[in-house]
């Protein structure tokens, strides 16, 4: 019973506080009985136990006995009003994070929603027609895409279920898509912002930029570098996710944060742009040379054989298609990519490469300029003026530190106030994300490494030359 009664206390607050106030009426009643009745106190004696065992130590006084019940309920009362509140807060909050199932929209939901695609369109920086539109109550953004091959629909079915349980900070969610013909419309949630080509290059404005501090230019650097690491490899098991749309244009900048969201996220493997039979034959090839390595063995060279030569005809009948079409941006498509038209991961850590130097030069990725002497465009890659002005030669002269170079070619919107070795590094990094050999290229969970430790150094950068808060300056005469 008395197990019973202290749950019960503990439970209820209200009941708590009348069962302490008549536990403290008998103590105070207790001079009284002696004089009556002696004897009788000798088997009562447990029962007091009872309100002692409640009330934690009330022998020594009435006034403990008193304060301590109370200071135990009112305690109680907030403890569980407070953690009802937080687990109903941390409950709504983790409801409305966890990833959604599949959501197919019929095409009547996206032709009524976007007013039979009528209504204004969203001036994205894609090429493909987008609508901002709401849809089953939500802001979200329609993509109209086209399918490159023939899809299954249990087969997307399958992808879209992947795609759906992938969330990251990084990355604009995917909320649904709704198929019509030889197209898809993919629908994604709409997020406040511009984009970073425009935050970095502002056609009215060209010295004005939002990101004119060192260290938000590091923060997008490091959402960015996470959010395709988590892509390549945290997305999928069974499927090889490639982005294959990176570039400053499709990644949002948030307000007022000022953080980094991908875009397009899942478009290639819902497009079907991927070709999936030439990266399981690359797949295997580098498992099976892995697996022979230093091994002298008939069977090895004949599966390498055989791997190698499915890779040359499958490039081979890509390249002798005369139907094959690839969609890309200029400057942000690797060599590869260029000859052959298939995406792999490589050529997004290239295409991440040119939205790093992008990022730290403030340039486009290729600009052309009139030579009026030879009456040609002469074309300047921002990833050759990064090498001249790392080896030497940028600006037209080959003097100089590589302290020097990098001021000219950093951002001089940036006023100069940035870490020169940080820099250094990151240039190197980026320069090393768009090497001509797609084999020497890191993958994106070393870069993403790599560019964390420079944020870590850069935050300690800009705790250090901080301007003092506590100095007072008096002009008056001494």
């Amino acid at each position: 019973m008395c197990k019973n009664k202290m749950a019960t206390n503990a439970s209820d607050p209200s009941p708590t506080r009348r069962t302490t106030s008549r536990s403290t009426q008998p103590t105070q009643r207790t001079p009284r009985t002696p004089r009556s009745q002696p004897t009788q106190q000798t088997p009562r004696t447990p029962k007091p136990s009872k309100s002692t065992t409640t009330s934690s130590s009330s022998d020594p006084s009435s006034s403990n006995t008193t304060s301590a019940p109370n200071y135990l309920n009112t305690s109680s009362f907030k403890l569980s009003s407070g953690t009802s509140i937080s687990s109903g807060t941390s409950l709504s909050s983790l409801r409305d994070t966890l990833p959604e199932n599949p959501q197919l929209y019929d095409f009547i939901e996206i032709c009524s929603a976007t007013n039979n695609f009528l209504a204004k369109r969203y001036s994205s920086s894609s090429t493909t027609p987008s609508w901002r539109c709401n849809l089953r109550g939500k802001d979200v953004i329609v993509f109209q895409r086209k399918f490159r091959r023939k899809i299954e629909r249990a087969q997307l079915k399958e992808r879209l279920s992947v795609i759906f349980r992938s969330h990251h900070i990084s990355i604009i969610k995917l909320l649904g898509a709704s198929i019509s013909g030889d197209h898809i419309y993919l629908v994604y949630e709409f997020v406040n912002g511009a984009n970073l080509s425009a935050c970095l290059r502002n056609s009215r404005n060209p010295d004005f930029t939002v990101l004119s501090s060192w260290i938000s230019r590091m923060q997008i650097a490091t959402d960015l570098a996470h959010g395709l690491d988590y892509i390549h490899n945290s997305t999928g098991l069974n499927l090889c996710f490639v982005h294959n749309h990176i570039k400053s244009s499709s990644i949002i900048i948030t307000e007022p944060s000022l953080n980094a969201k991908i875009c397009h996220f899942g478009a290639a493997q819902l497009c079907c742009e991927i070709d999936e039979e030439y990266e399981i034959a690359k797949d295997l090839s580098s498992i099976k040379a892995q697996k022979y390595e230093g091994e002298i063995v008939e069977e090895s060279s004949s599966a390498a054989a055989e791997a190698s030569t499915s890779m040359k005809s499958e490039m081979k009948r890509r390249l002798e298609d005369s139907k094959m079409k690839f969609e890309g941006v200029r400057g942000y498509m690797s060599p590869e990519f260029l000859s052959t038209g298939v995406a792999t991961q490589k050529s997004d850590v290239y295409a991440f490469g040119v939205v790093m130097l992008e990022l730290l030069s403030g340039k486009e990725p290729l600009r052309y300029k009139f030579d009026k002497k030879t009456g040609d465009f002469l074309k300047n890659s921002v990833i050759d003026m990064a090498a001249a002005a790392l080896e030497g030669g940028y600006g037209g002269s080959d003097c100089g530190s590589v302290e020097g170079r990098l001021r000219k070619w950093v951002d001089r919107r940036l006023k100069d106030s940035f870490p020169i070795e940080v820099a250094e590094k990151m240039t190197r990094v980026a320069l090393g994300c768009v090497h001509v050999d797609p084999d020497k290229r890191p993958n994106m969970g070393r870069v993403a490494g790599k560019i964390s430790k420079l944020y870590l150094e850069s935050r300690t950068w800009a705790d250090n030359i901080r301007m003092p808060t506590d100095i007072s300056v008096s002009l008056a005469p001494r």
